[in-house]
């Protein structure tokens, strides 16, 4: 059985920012937040009964507005990820977007969808958060109309995000929520202890900013091949800055297609992910501050540094409105963007 409730989280530009839980009878529990989108909470029971929060965030709105510079939990949007150059053409018309991230643009600019306080109705066990993007936004053309909805079955969060506009525009939504499965507290120690497999057989190739370059790499006999089961830490022990890549999800002939599956052994707890993406961004927080540096505090007053988390932020691949040859994130008048994710939490015996 699944309850779902709402709360009171603050205000943001004076209007209220509010809060759904969904609960089971299992002890598995979602907390969503209308600003930004955000998936602020999700706890999760242990092999031994012991409820987890796995994933990272904030206690307070306040935190959320003036802390959240690595997207925890966050809507991306527009476009999720990287455009080299902030620049591109459509239909012979060049488009400037903001550039946040040296030269290039990233997560949708300055003010992208994770900033905004989301409209939100709840249709029976369903919240939907939907946001009216005007024309021109962050440099994106087209009014768009953008939704994301959220739904708890079982011991799984669904996810949907949805998108119609009025001039032709592109579109590459996303979450960022940060897992880590032995609870949003336990740092790299309990990072590098997780298991992970990734259903990709190629990367896409980036430069030293992280642009693809547009050559799609084969993961066999690289750091990337997670294609079997790989400890994490045994791969970040030597190769610190792994991973922030795009991974090419294989097919697997389903609606949602199989993207990964993680695994803490000491606690049980496991997170598959399943999506009709073509892409996901492996990421393991290495741009969270360095252990000798000032830590971003988080919920309950816990230290967030380098490694703490893992995210699995399933996409089209970066910067693809500049590849021709890479699935589009083009969106027409007429046609409604559709990306579909599930996120699945279980333990092993």
């Amino acid at each position: 059985m699944v309850h779902l409730a709402e709360q009171h989280f603050g205000t943001f530009n004076n209007e209220p920012v509010r809060k759904f839980t969904w609960s089971t009878d299992t002890g598995f529990s979602v907390s969503v937040i209308s600003y930004g989108a955000i998936i602020q909470s999700i706890k999760v029971p242990a092999k031994n009964g012991e409820i987890k929060d796995v994933v990272l965030g904030f206690d307070t709105i306040e935190d959320y507005v003036t802390k959240n510079a690595r997207f925890f939990g966050s809507t991306i949007g527009r476009c999720a990820n990287r455009i080299r150059g902030g620049t591109f053409q459509l239909d012979g018309v060049t488009y400037q977007l903001a550039k946040n991230n040296g030269e290039n643009h990233l997560h949708g600019g300055i003010v992208g969808f994770n900033k905004v306080n989301w409209n939100s109705t709840v249709d029976g066990t369903k919240v939907i958060f939907s946001y009216y993007s005007k024309d021109g936004e962050e440099g994106y053309p087209g009014d768009m109309i953008a939704n994301v909805i959220y739904e708890v079955v079982d011991n799984s969060l669904l996810v949907e995000f949805l998108a119609v506009t009025h001039k032709k525009t592109i579109i590459n939504m996303t979450n960022h929520s940060y897992f880590n499965l032995a609870g949003h507290d336990a740092g790299a120690d309990g990072l590098y202890d997780h298991i992970i497999t990734v259903n990709a057989d190629r990367v896409t190739e980036t430069s030293a900013d992280n642009i693809p370059t547009g050559r799609l790499l084969k993961v066999g006999g690289t750091p990337f091949d997670l294609r079997a089961p790989v400890r994490l830490g045994d791969v970040l022990v030597l190769h610190e800055r792994l991973f922030d890549h795009n991974f090419c999800v294989s097919p697997t002939g389903e609606e949602l297609n199989f993207v990964s599956r993680v695994v803490h052994p000491s606690s049980g707890r496991y997170l598959q992910v399943y999506s009709n993406q073509p892409g996901v961004q492996v990421y393991t927080s290495y741009f969270l501050p360095a252990p000798q540096d000032q830590p971003i505090v988080g919920k309950q007053g816990t230290p967030y540094h380098r490694h703490a988390a893992f995210c699995l932020e399933t996409q089209v691949y970066p910067d693809a409105v500049n590849h021709p040859h890479f699935p589009t994130v083009i969106l027409k008048p007429g046609d409604v963007y559709r990306h579909k994710v599930r996120y699945e939490f279980g333990v092993t015996n």
